[in-house]
């Protein structure tokens, strides 16, 4: 009796003990039952990855090319005669007209050569009828034999002698007209004219090297840009290729990006490409025509020309974030195929265009290119792709579409 009393409590000791331990192993079995589905659903859920689907565009082709401007027209005055400055007729960096006074030389002398020159014609005149009657006369005479042949050749002689001599003084009437005409100095152009290098009283020379003024004729203003040879040559292939078609008469209208980036206002033409390249940089200097009214263009400025080439109907264009390059600077590209798969391209690009890359090989329209998530791409990985939300450059795109 004294036993089972005894032994009862250790019974349901060992009873609560057992208890515990199959519910510690069910706990631990139930947790790792749990972290080995969490394990093999990761193992087995592919990456997410996002993606933008290629399609063809219509894109004008420009190319940004560097230039400076020029006046159309350039005129360095200089004086023609010799002679003191009297008086200056203009304002420093003020518009002058064609055949408006700049500069007055002292035209004394000028005037004085003038009436000298009229005075020799007019003896020459005077005695000319003279000569002419003598020879009229001898040659009545010399017919019937009244005067020597020698004598009427004198006459002869002598007559000739005095219509040179006038001839001679109207020339230098002429001559000395002209030279007092010059005393005056005038605009050859009308344009904007610069710093005078001479003041009231100084003497100028007649053709000295130095110029009195410059006037530039800056409305309209030229601007020349350099385009390497290369670029001409490619060009021309894709032209010839197909790749490009010519925009009719608007590829001869040109765009301009002053020196801080502003578009300017106005648009210019494409007046012509030079002939020749030049050995020292391989360039070939394109000219165009910027109407210039409110004279925002002046010469010497640095500018950039937007000459449009051509056109490009089938044009494909890919997001610059989904284009990495590898060691050697090739372009880099991963695509979603139809199974699901990344594949890895290389690729040949042409320029940008905004935030895309122009592709001209190794993308088709339709093909879904990784932008986002390439981290987690691995070429043969499948990924699951889903649409990559709109750049902001692309938003703006499509709103200025839609606006049209």
């Amino acid at each position: 009796m004294r036993c089972l009393v005894t032994s009862c409590p250790a019974r349901t000791r060992r009873a609560r003990v057992r208890q515990a331990f199959l519910a510690l192993t069910a706990l631990l079995v139930t947790l790792g039952g749990g972290c080995g589905r969490t394990e093999v659903r990761s193992q087995t859920a592919p990456p997410e990855v996002g993606v933008v689907t290629i399609a063809t565009q219509r894109v004008v082709m420009t190319t940004d090319l560097p230039g400076r401007t020029s006046a159309y027209l350039v005129a360095d005055v200089r004086p023609q005669v010799n002679g003191i400055i009297q008086q200056r007729a203009f304002t420093e960096g003020a518009d002058v007209k064609a055949g408006s006074l700049l500069y007055q030389i002292d035209p004394a002398p000028y005037r004085a050569a003038l009436e000298q020159a009229k005075a020799s014609l007019a003896l020459s005149e005077a005695n000319l009828p003279a000569l002419r009657s003598r020879a009229e006369r001898l040659k009545e005479l010399v017919a019937i034999h009244a005067v020597g042949q020698q004598d009427y050749d004198d006459a002869v002689a002598a007559l000739q002698r005095g219509e040179a001599s006038m001839a001679q003084a109207k020339a230098a009437v002429d001559g000395a007209r002209i030279n007092l005409e010059y005393t005056p100095v005038k605009s050859p152009i009308s344009g904007r004219i610069g710093r005078s290098a001479v003041t009231a009283g100084a003497l100028v020379t007649a053709y000295q090297p130095v110029p009195l003024a410059v006037v530039q004729q800056l409305d309209p203003i030229y601007v020349d840009v350099t385009q390497s040879s290369a670029d001409i040559l490619r060009l021309r292939r894709s032209l010839e290729g197909g790749h490009l078609k010519r925009g009719g008469d608007q590829q001869r209208s040109v765009r301009l990006l002053l020196e801080d980036g502003t578009p300017y206002a106005h648009e210019g033409t494409l007046q012509f490409r030079d002939v020749s390249v030049d050995p020292a940089t391989g360039s070939v200097v394109l000219r165009m025509v910027f109407p210039n009214p409110d004279k925002t263009l002046l010469p010497g400025m640095f500018v950039r020309g937007l000459v449009e080439e051509g056109e490009n109907d089938e044009a494909i264009l890919a997001p610059q974030q989904g284009i990495t390059r590898n060691t050697r600077g090739e372009p880099l590209a991963l695509v979603v195929n139809a199974q699901g798969k990344v594949e890895q391209r290389i690729l040949e690009v042409d320029r940008a265009i905004g935030s895309d890359w122009i592709v001209t090989k190794g993308l088709a329209a339709g093909e879904r290119l990784i932008v986002e998530g390439m981290q987690k791409a691995r070429p043969g990985a499948s990924v699951r792709p889903v649409p990559a939300p709109a750049s902001p450059q692309a938003r703006a795109g499509q709103a200025a579409a839609d606006g049209k």
